[in-house]
């Protein structure tokens, strides 16, 4: 039986290069899936006609900035399917390069809205309905640098350890009523924007959307009932 047969599971950030990686491999595990993201046009020059599909849902125009945004992706998925069983939250950015005390603070505040302010709201959007199923499991995004913050990118790294924190308090709150909440910690994902902004860089070392896909295929399956509140490193060579 493929791992995520019938399950269905919405993925945040669908038309990124993390969400598209994470889209195919839940419907190649069986998956009903519903994408979201901001971008109406993104996904449809993504996905074109997939919401023909009965087992896939397309949402553009799903700012996680916003709260009620999130809560509408919620209700429009569980009246479209009848249930959430997985929340994948691949909604992220990335920006840095200045000492921690002269880095603008609209880069803060840029960085705790896209990496854990969306983080949160599309949890306690699901969440609540995951615990009235008695089950459901949830995979958040972090970072490396979430672990040890490199020089120059202390908005990013501690955007992305507050993630790590939500996923592990959250998982303690659930853990009993039959929800899992877990994260992936990815090194340098190997894109074309990264190829690009990294032109000299060993792209060999780098981890491919692919490889952390299936790294949240598993963490969202029933391979995985016993792991909760795990931070797993997704590094590659890097």
């Amino acid at each position: 039986m493929a791992a995520l047969a019938d399950r269905v599971v919405v993925v945040t950030g669908a038309a990124g290069n993390l969400g598209q990686a994470v889209a195919r491999a839940a419907h190649a595990a069986g998956a009903k899936t519903a994408l979201a993201d901001r971008s109406a046009e993104q996904l449809q020059r993504v996905y074109g006609d997939a919401g023909a599909d009965a087992r896939r849902m397309i949402s553009g125009g799903v700012d996680l900035a916003e709260e009620g945004s999130a809560r509408a992706l919620a209700a429009s998925v569980r009246a479209r399917f009848g249930r959430i069983d997985v929340l994948v939250n691949t909604v992220g950015g990335f920006r840095g390069g200045k000492p921690a005390h002269e880095e603008e603070l609209a880069t803060w505040e840029l960085m705790m809205t896209v990496n854990l302010r969306t983080t949160l709201h599309a949890c306690r959007a699901v969440v609540p309905l995951m615990l009235e199923q008695g089950a459901g499991a949830i995979v958040n995004v972090g970072a490396g640098a979430a672990l040890a913050a490199p020089a120059g990118l202390a908005a990013y790294s501690a955007s992305k350890a507050a993630v790590l924190r939500l996923t592990e308090s959250l998982a303690a709150e659930v853990k009993d009523r039959g929800v899992r909440v877990n994260a992936v910690l990815p090194g340098t994902i190997d894109t074309p924007q990264n190829r690009a902004a990294m032109p000299d860089a060993d792209t060999s070392r780098w981890v491919a959307p692919e490889a952390i896909a299936e790294v949240i295929v598993f963490l969202a399956s029933d391979a995985a009932r016993a792991v909760n509140a795990v931070a797993l490193p997704v590094f590659g060579r890097g």
